[in-house]
């Protein structure tokens, strides 16, 4: 593990600038790490990828099986503290693992996030010492298996208007519990759902722990036939008079609301973190089949029109991947330091999390829509090939398009993510206001015409990010002064201002992660300073055109043509990157190396 001395408070990447000593990545991973990700490697190829027909096949029962496999070997346990039978890993750990196993199958991939995330967290951090004592020593070793009963016919990203119900019984022993769930992950094999419903009247639902007895009222519905993830077993699971001691009722009364919402923002990070793995293998996959497949007399990764989309893909999965552990290290950096100030594990890990929503959300939503993207371009790749169910690139594609949705769609998590930088503003912990001020000042001055100094590796895109986060700031705080408390009404409004967020957070984290293994000197830094170029570049024109939306839609006259022009100032290039160039630069690079060039620097 890094040493880092200073740490960054979620959101503040926005206002704030974090020099690349401070950032995390899988460069700086230690010897105990890399030996987990080669365990869990040697288990996806074993277990998963050698058989991933199976998992197309509908196979419920071998994804079961290999849970298991995953128990024996200590891979469910990593998160779980060393008191509960875990292997009590750090947050950075838990990244790792959830990452490489990930990527042969997304069955596999649903099963493990819904069994160690919102199956077996939840108890971790909300449950007290009995509940944890008795129920997470099973869940950690795969005896046992989770599943997370939140979403309802009627409650969907408006998770707290459920409408199951919790009835106190006469002699106060325990709850009954009525209602209908649906799309449960794990549903078919387990042995413990977490359980919302509410009390009476309550305002927010409360959280139960339900042992799965179907001679206890519980009934399950057929597996659901899925546009992807076919082995991932998803059932409804119906509740009559379902019986609950009160002693399983977890946390609070009331505080289910509070659970749901921390255990997505676990969710949301590591959502992401299963989604690299994808990456690398669609990657290695469409350079391997684009070496071998042979047309006009040449290979195909021959042409720039195939050379380019992996130049792309590569791109894309180096981001990913920068941004990810960025915020995974900060987060872990969060909990270690509420744990040396006399905090409970619960209470830090927790607080740790939730710090970081933003960035979270952010991940989420970026990560998912990339790895589509990758499996699309993969499948384009693979022509005829890509659109058969006899490669797992058309699998792949299929298994990918869950991620938009799950753990809060992506458009949720657009307009979570600035409602809760602009709250962190108000609460003081993100000093928005004074910036956006400054900006305004900034727009009605003399701009410099003075050519910068860009003669030292990716200056010149650092300057660029800087002045990306003044085009955010000026738009949002203008924003807010037009709009005030009604500003959560215009969604596409805050769904622009999210996507210019978005990729500012994407672009810093890879040119950070960069320029820090430029400073070490170790690892040869064309390529990745090539792909950062590359994606700045796109990054420029994703929030011009962004930005451009927003402003005509709540701007007139003046202050419109100020706001333009301000927009103009900031997105300049001082020396436009010959993008092509670059694409053939990084395609160049993959031809030589025939898979994901990076993993060799791990």
């Amino acid at each position: 593990m890094s040493t880092v001395k200073t740490r960054t408070r979620g959101g503040q990447f926005i206002v704030k600038e974090t020099p690349a000593e401070d950032v995390f990545s899988l460069e700086d991973l230690s010897e105990d790490q890399r030996m987990i990700r080669e365990s869990t490697l040697e288990f996806v190829e074993r277990e998963l990828w050698a058989h991933w027909e199976r998992f197309e096949k509908k196979d419920y029962a071998y994804t079961e099986e290999c849970m298991r496999k995953a128990g024996e070997l200590g891979l469910l346990s990593v998160a779980v503290p060393e008191a509960y039978g875990g292997m009590g890993m750090g947050f950075v750990t838990t990244m790792l693992v959830c990452d490489y196993i990930s990527g042969a199958t997304g069955s596999f991939s649903t099963a493990f996030g819904a069994h160690t995330g919102i199956g077996t967290m939840p108890i971790t951090l909300y449950g007290n010492e009995t509940q944890k004592q008795k129920y997470v020593p099973k869940l950690a070793s795969g005896e046992w298996f989770g599943a997370y009963c939140l979403t309802e016919p009627g409650a969907g990203s408006d998770a707290n208007s459920g409408k199951t119900t919790a009835e106190l019984s006469d002699d106060q022993s325990h709850y009954l519990i009525n209602g209908q769930k649906m799309w449960i992950s794990n549903a078919g094999f387990c042995n413990l759902f977490i359980v919302f419903a509410r009390i009476e009247n309550d305002k927010n639902i409360t959280g139960f722990i339900v042992e799965n007895d179907p001679e206890n009222g519980i009934k399950l519905g057929e597996e659901e036939n899925k546009l992807g993830i076919h082995s991932s077993s998803t059932r409804q699971v119906f509740f009559s008079n379902t019986k609950v001691p009160v002693e399983n009722m977890l946390s609070e009364r009331g505080n289910g609301f509070k659970i749901a919402m921390n255990a997505l923002n676990v969710g949301r990070i590591k959502l992401a973190a299963a989604c690299l793995e994808a990456q690398r293998r669609i990657i290695n996959e469409s350079v391997s089949y684009a070496t071998q497949r042979v047309q006009f007399d040449q290979p195909i990764i021959e042409f720039e029109a195939i050379s380019s989309k992996l130049a792309e893909m590569l791109m894309y999965c180096y981001v990913d991947e920068s941004a990810s552990y960025r915020a995974a290290h900060d987060i872990e950096l969060g909990i270690e330091n509420r744990i040396a100030q006399g905090k409970s594990h619960q209470e830090a890990e927790l607080k740790g999390v939730e710090e970081f929503v933003v960035e979270c959300s952010i991940l989420k939503v970026t990560v998912s829509e990339h790895v589509q993207r990758c499996a699309d371009e993969g499948i384009q790749i693979f022509g005829g090939m890509g659109f058969s169910a006899d490669t797992p690139m058309e699998s792949a594609w299929r298994d990918a398009r869950i991620s938009r949705i799950y753990e809060g769609t992506n458009e949720i998590n657009r307009m979570l993510a600035v409602g809760m930088l602009i709250k962190k503003a108000l609460k003081g912990h993100v000093d928005l206001l004074g910036p956006a001020i400054s900006i305004k000042d900034e727009l009605t001055s003399i701009p410099s015409f003075e050519t910068p100094d860009f003669s030292t590796p990716l200056s010149q895109e650092m300057d660029i990010v800087k002045r990306l986060k003044k085009v955010f700031l000026m738009v949002a705080g203008s924003a807010v002064e037009k709009y005030g408390q009604d500003l959560e009404e215009h969604q596409s409004l805050l769904m622009n201002a999210a996507d210019i967020l978005n990729e500012i957070y994407m672009a810093e984290s890879a040119l950070l992660r960069t320029l820090k293994n430029i400073e070490r000197g170790k690892y040869n830094q064309d390529i990745q300073i090539a792909l950062c170029e590359m994606y700045v570049y796109k990054a420029v024109d994703i929030v011009t055109v962004k930005a451009k939306e927003g402003i005509v839609s709540f701007a007139e006259g003046d202050m419109q043509k100020m706001l333009l022009m301000g927009l103009k100032r900031f997105t300049k290039y001082h020396q436009t990157p010959n993008i092509i160039e670059l694409r053939n630069k990084v395609a160049s690079s993959m031809k030589e190396n025939s898979k994901y060039q990076f993993d060799s620097m791990f």
